[in-house]
């Protein structure tokens, strides 16, 4: 059995909001100097996952892989899920993806071609959401386009006595329990449980080993201009605040005057 992990590169979401800086003439973050991109946290839930599940059924599960598309990765970033445990990391890397970063569409046809070319796969695993633009959209086009049931928000993955999935979903209240058939796509969540710590043996393995690149071409791919999404703005919104003390002659005429001036504002 083949597992396969989408993992994405973003920028920290630790960083502080006064270090976050947008660039809105080229419509991109611009990364604060000093501070490193990380793996998407959602993501390493599922690369942990992943590696559960073959440490678990050893005799079922011999084979995770960690795929990502972008550019200007930093392979100490990417090769954390390789020090966690997993065994192979596959890159497409193309200076074309960056001016696509919006458009899940495209990042979707990478995505399903270079698994493809890597594939077959009897289980896919995703985030739940990236952390950069929250849109939570991959992994569901994803299952759409290779034709394979999807099932979001796990907290627990085990394989049955038959070999199918049984899946503890998330919901508000409590769980959902659901068994599909394999191949399929599901992404994880944090309610799974934090990501292991690599260890130093995990990361000299990870230092030694190099990950497979293909570009656009590679695949047989090219963006699609104009591409399906366009980001027109990016900007970070403004905030203003104020405060306007409103005084009577008593505690009574104070309410009063509070009332009238929130009717004014059509707050009540």
């Amino acid at each position: 059995m083949r597992i396969a992990v989408c993992a994405k590169q973003v920028p920290d979401p630790e960083i502080p909001a006064s270090r976050f800086k947008v660039d809105e003439g080229s419509l991109r973050a611009v990364p604060p100097p000093g501070v490193s991109p990380v793996v998407n946290g959602f993501d390493l839930n599922a690369a942990e996952a992943a590696i559960r599940l073959c440490e678990s059924e050893p005799s079922a599960v011999n084979e995770v892989t960690v795929f990502s598309a972008g550019t200007d990765f930093v392979m100490e970033v990417m090769k954390k899920p390789l020090a966690m445990g997993a065994h192979r990391l596959v890159l497409v890397d193309d200076p074309a993806l960056a001016a696509i970063e919006t458009d899940t569409s495209s990042t979707v046809r990478v995505l399903a071609a270079v698994l493809h070319e890597e594939g077959p796969f009897d289980l896919i695993l995703c985030g739940r959401q990236a952390s950069d633009w929250d849109q939570a959209q991959l992994p569901m086009g994803l299952a759409e386009t290779l034709n394979l049931p999807c099932i979001t928000l796990a907290r627990d993955l085990s394989l049955t006595g038959d070999g199918s999935l049984r899946v503890h979903r998330a919901l508000p209240d409590g769980y959902q329990v659901i068994e599909t058939t394999l191949p399929a796509v599901v992404t994880v969540s944090n309610e799974y449980g934090e990501p292991r710590y690599p260890t130093l043996r995990g990361i000299m393995t990870a230092t030694r080993q190099q990950p497979i690149r293909y570009s656009l071409a590679d695949l047989g791919l090219q963006t699609q201009d104009p591409p399906p999404l366009r980001l027109k703005r990016l900007f970070i919104p403004e905030r203003s605040r104020g405060c306007e003390l409103i005084e009577g002659e008593d505690d009574a005429d104070s309410g009063r005057l509070l009332a009238i001036r929130l009717r004014e504002e059509q707050l009540i």
